[in-house]
C-alpha cells in the first residue's frame, strides 16, 4: 500500500507529518475534523509546502565528485559549518529502520478495539494501570479525549499488523 506523506501545520505553527493513502483521504479526514495537531489538537490544519522524496538514482549517469574543502565552505552561510545530506541508500535504510520501529511499537501496545475512549479514560483518571493501548474511536470521542487533555495519536493501517489487508 503507497502512501501519502504531508507536512502539515496547525493555525499555531506547530509542524507535523500525516500518512494518508490518497489526497482523497486527507481531504475527507480533514473536513471531518480527524486531522488534529498533535501539540494542541487543533483541527484547523493546513498542508505545507514539501519536498518528496523521488527515487531517481536510474537517471544518474555517473556520480559527480565530492567537492573540495574550499569549495564546501564558500556555499557554507558566515560562520556555519557545512553539513553533507545523507545519500539516498542512507536515507531509505533510515526510513525502513523509523517505520521497523513504530511498527514494533504498535505491535506491543493492547488492541482494546471499540473500548479505546473508554480505556484510555479509565487509565487517565487513574482507574487501571497506564499501559499502551491501540484502537478505533468516532471523531466526537476524539474530540472529547483531546478536550479532557487525554493526549492520542491516529496511526495509519500499514502500522497496524491487525489492519492490515
Amino acid at each position: 500500500m503507497a502512501l501519502k506523506v504531508f507536512d502539515l501545520a496547525c493555525e499555531h505553527d506547530h509542524v507535523f507529518e500525516g500518512w494518508f493513502t490518497s489526497q482523497e483521504s486527507y481531504d475527507d479526514q480533514r473536513a471531518q475534523g480527524m486531522v488534529r495537531c498533535p501539540i494542541c489538537h487543533s483541527d484547523q490544519i493546513t498542508r505545507r509546502v514539501s519536498a518528496p522524496h523521488l527515487n531517481v538514482s536510474h537517471l544518474r549517469r555517473e556520480t559527480p565528485p565530492a567537492p573540495d574543502v574550499e569549495t564546501a565552505e564558500s556555499f557554507a552561510p558566515q560562520g556555519r559549518a557545512a553539513v553533507a545530506a545523507p545519500s539516498s541508500d542512507q536515507l531509505t535504510r533510515l526510513q525502513a529502520e523509523v517505520l521497523r520501529q513504530i511498527r514494533h511499537i504498535v505491535r506491543q501496545s493492547d488492541d482494546v478495539g471499540a473500548r479505546f475512549a473508554d480505556e484510555a479514560r479509565r487509565m487517565h483518571s487513574g482507574e487501571i494501570q497506564e499501559r499502551p493501548i491501540r484502537g478505533t474511536a468516532s471523531v466526537e470521542e476524539c474530540r472529547e479525549l483531546a478536550e479532557d487533555g487525554i493526549s492520542i495519536m491516529p496511526i495509519p493501517d500499514i502500522l497496524d499488523d491487525d489492519r492490515l489487508q
